[in-house]
């Protein structure tokens, strides 16, 4: 039997690298950071204003 015709196929390879950029790190923090104070400022405010209503 003949072995089936076989084309050169060149392959790319990336390369996937992790950078660790702290400018990245710094705007997640500052992020996360202002979610958290949103929460807590409407947190406060419904404690403080809408709930003594009732």
């Amino acid at each position: 039997m003949r072995e089936p015709h076989k084309q050169d196929i060149e392959v790319d390879r990336t390369e996937v690298h992790k950078k660790s950029d702290s400018s990245l790190v710094a705007s997640t923090f500052i992020k996360y950071a202002a979610y958290i104070i949103i929460f807590f400022g409407f947190l406060y405010f419904l404690i403080r204003y809408v709930f003594p209503k009732f």
